[in-house]
C-alpha cells in the first residue's frame, strides 16, 4: 500500500506538470481526486488494512492528497498567468503606428437644399414651422377650399388611414393650421418644409414619399407683385443671379389667381435641350394669392387682408441644381452616390 501511494503521488505530479491547459488540469484532478479517482479509491480501501497500519498509511494518504491539491493549485495559477500573457501579447497595440481615420458622414443632398431654402427665406423675414405628417381630411382638403368631389381626393392619390385621417399629400395644410392659429393677427410670414405622401409609382421622377416646402404670407395690402419679387429673389439666390424667371397662369383650389413658376434651363440656359424638351424653361414651383375662401375659413376678413402662397419640391430643385436624373437615388442610401456630395 505504501509503495502504491508513492507511485500514485509521483504519477499525479508528473500529470500535473504535463497539463498544458486548465481543461487538461481539471482532467488530472478528476483522475486522481474525483469521486472515482485513484487516490479516492485508496482512501476508501483503508478499512481493509490491519488496524495497526491504518494510522500511518492514513497519514501518508492524506499528505499525498494535500501535496497533490497544492500542486494542482500552483499549476492552475501558472496556466492562468500564461494565458493572460498570451492574451496581452495578441492584444498589444503599437502606439507608434499611424492611426486609422474614421469615415466621417456629411449632409444628404436633400438636406443641403432644404437648409439652403430655409436660409434664404429666413433672411427674407420668414419663420420656419413644422406641422404633422399624419393629417386630418379637413386640413388637407376642406380648409384649403378642396370640396369632397375634387379629383385630389381620389384614393389613387392619397394614403387614407381612416375616412378622416390620412398622410398629408402636400405641405399646404400648414396654411390652414397657421391661419387658424394666428387669426386675425397680421403679419404672417412662415414657411413649412417637410415630407409628403402620395400613391404614385416609384420611377425616375415620382416617389410615394417626397419633400415639399410651402411659403405663406398674409398682411394688409399684399399684392401679386410682392409674390413675384419674393420668388424671383429666391430663384436667383438658389440658381444664380442671371437665372431668368417666368410666371404662367395656372389653377390651384386654394389660390386665386394662381401661377406656375419656370426658370431658364439649368443646362442650356434657355436655348433648348433634351432636359427642357426644347422649350428653354423648367417648372420648379406653384404659387398664387391666397384664396379669399381660405382666409374666411381661418377667421380672416378677405376685404381687409390678403396673402400669397407658394409650394416647391426640394427634390426637384436638388435634381436640377446637382444634375441628378433619377429621384430614387435620394432614397436608396447608395454610398457611391452620397459620397459625391
Amino acid at each position: 500500500m505504501e509503495e502504491k501511494l508513492h507511485a500514485l503521488a509521483q504519477a499525479a505530479k508528473e500529470a500535473v506538470r504535463a497539463a498544458k491547459s486548465l481543461e487538461e488540469l481539471d482532467g488530472v484532478r478528476i483522475r486522481f481526486l474525483g469521486r472515482k479517482g485513484e487516490l479516492t479509491q485508496i482512501l476508501r480501501s483503508m478499512k481493509e488494512l490491519p488496524p495497526a497500519e491504518r494510522p500511518r498509511l492514513g497519514q501518508l494518504a492524506n499528505r499525498v492528497r494535500d501535496e497533490l491539491e497544492a500542486e494542482l493549485a500552483e499549476r492552475a495559477e501558472n496556466l492562468k498567468r500564461l494565458l493572460e500573457e498570451c492574451r496581452l501579447e495578441k492584444e498589444r497595440l503599437d502606439t507608434t503606428l499611424p492611426g486609422v481615420r474614421p469615415t466621417l458622414g456629411h449632409k444628404h443632398p436633400l438636406t443641403w437644399v432644404l437648409d439652403e431654402i430655409k436660409d434664404i427665406f429666413l433672411r427674407l423675414g420668414f419663420d420656419v414651422v413644422e406641422e404633422p405628417e399624419v393629417e386630418y381630411d379637413y386640413y388637407n382638403f376642406e380648409a384649403l377650399n378642396i370640396p369632397k368631389d375634387h379629383p385630389a381626393r381620389d384614393m389613387q392619390d392619397t394614403f387614407y388611414i381612416t375616412e378622416e385621417i390620412l398622410l398629408r399629400t402636400h405641405t399646404s395644410p400648414f396654411q390652414a393650421r397657421t391661419l387658424e392659429r394666428m387669426a386675425p393677427e397680421v403679419p404672417v410670414r412662415v414657411i413649412c418644409p417637410g415630407r409628403c405622401y402620395r400613391r404614385d409609382p416609384a420611377d425616375a421622377t415620382h416617389s410615394p414619399m417626397f419633400y415639399q416646402t410651402e411659403i405663406l404670407a398674409v398682411d394688409k395690402n399684399i399684392s401679386f407683385a410682392h409674390l413675384k419679387w419674393i420668388l424671383i429673389t429666391f430663384v436667383r439666390e438658389m440658381f444664380g443671379k442671371n437665372r431668368e424667371v417666368r410666371f404662367r397662369p395656372s389653377f390651384f383650389p386654394f389660390t386665386e389667381p394662381s401661377a406656375e413658376v419656370d426658370i431658364s434651363c439649368v443646362v442650356c440656359g434657355g436655348k433648348g435641350c433634351s432636359l427642357c424638351k426644347g422649350t428653354g424653361w423648367l417648372e420648379i414651383l406653384g404659387s398664387g394669392m391666397v384664396h379669399p375662401r381660405e382666409l374666411e375659413i381661418a377667421g380672416y376678413d378677405p376685404r381687409k387682408v390678403s396673402g400669397f402662397a407658394a409650394g416647391m419640391g426640394p427634390d426637384r430643385i436638388a435634381m436640377l441644381k446637382y444634375g441628378i436624373d433619377d429621384i430614387r437615388l435620394f432614397y436608396e442610401n447608395d454610398l457611391r452616390f452620397l459620397r459625391q456630395f
